[in-house]
């Protein structure tokens, strides 16, 4: 299998990336095992998965340093993606959106630390900062663009018309948002645009939060701290309703003699050679899965049955309003 590689903006990345959050944040199991994450991103590597994402916010900074740590003297075989934003180092390092360039500044240097380089490939605003012009987040990004730290800038769940006034001070290289067949909405306003300014699309959460993988059953699967144990789409009475969304990606699995997490992926990658997923693992028999999504060919009559899927019932984070901002 030979991965091929794409653009977003000026970077060139592999045709799927690795995300990392899991290893480290959010979901059950997370942070008990960093010797096979740190494996599994090696896998990674390996196999030609030459683009990881990660953030300051998963941990906090613990996932940054096995990032780093599993990257060790390999680091310059890949494209680095990290994000600010979510973390306030101006307020005692408080949970709470800043995209101002105080905070840009220190982010940045605390995740150049942890990961172990002087530069980072594509720097996102994890979310949007209604408190200041996105002009102003951006000239402080454009800097670190020019002293070297940053190659790329990116923003995570924008809206159209902050994408476009952010591109207008300088230019973005990718939007990454929630995009799959659990999550369609990044279709109507975001893709059109991304599209129309030569800007790349970074899909997270492509299965859906593993939803997609047919492994989800119940919500007893899910620890207290799990994020998805209080998602409204994860909730008794709709995680119920929306089995059928995987009923027909089984369906369609079955037929190609692939796994359903496989499936899911292959849809994603035939919308575009601009959307760029990152499914995220633990484990490296999940990720030798994950990556051999590449491979597969969905036919016409597939694909329309999957795009076909009904929306799922429940919003996709039980707070929406830091979303398309």
């Amino acid at each position: 299998m030979t991965m091929r590689h794409v653009s977003l903006g000026k970077l060139e990345v592999s045709r799927l990336g690795l995300g990392t959050m899991g290893m480290s944040a959010y979901y059950t199991g997370a942070g008990t095992d960093d010797s096979e994450s740190i494996r599994t991103i090696q896998r990674a590597v390996d196999l030609g998965i030459a683009f990881i994402d990660t953030a300051e916010v998963y941990g906090p900074y613990t996932n940054e340093q096995l990032v780093g740590r599993a990257l060790a003297g390999r680091r310059d075989q890949v494209v680095l993606a990290t994000k600010f934003g979510l973390i306030s180092h101006r307020h005692g390092d408080a949970l709470m959106v800043d995209g101002h360039p105080e905070n840009i500044r220190a982010a940045i240097e605390g995740s150049l630390k942890r990961l172990g380089t002087d530069h980072v490939d594509l720097y996102y605003q994890h979310r949007i900062d209604p408190s200041i012009a996105i002009e102003e987040t951006v000239g402080a990004l454009s800097d670190l663009v020019r002293e070297g730290k940053v190659k790329q800038i990116g923003l995570s769940e924008a809206a159209p018309e902050t994408i476009r006034r952010a591109h207008a001070v300088h230019p973005i290289a990718a939007i990454q948002s929630e995009y799959s067949l659990w999550t369609r909405d990044p279709e109507a306003e975001i893709l059109p645009l991304v599209r129309e300014l030569g800007i790349g699309f970074v899909a997270y959460s492509p299965l859906g939060r593993g939803f997609l993988t047919g492994q989800i059953r119940s919500m007893d699967q899910f620890g207290s701290d799990d994020f998805r144990a209080n998602n409204p789409r994860f909730a008794k009475g709709n995680l119920e309703q929306n089995l059928r969304i995987v009923d027909t990606v089984e369906a369609v699995a079955k037929e190609v003699g692939a796994t359903p997490a496989q499936v899911a992926l292959a849809w994603l990658l035939a919308q575009g050679d601009d959307i760029v997923p990152i499914p995220g693992t633990k484990r490296v028999a999940r990720l030798e899965e994950n990556a051999a999504a590449v491979a597969i060919v969905l036919t016409a009559d597939q694909l329309a049955r999957l795009s076909a899927i009904q929306p799922p019932v429940g919003d996709r984070y039980a707070d929406m309003s830091r979303i398309g901002r």
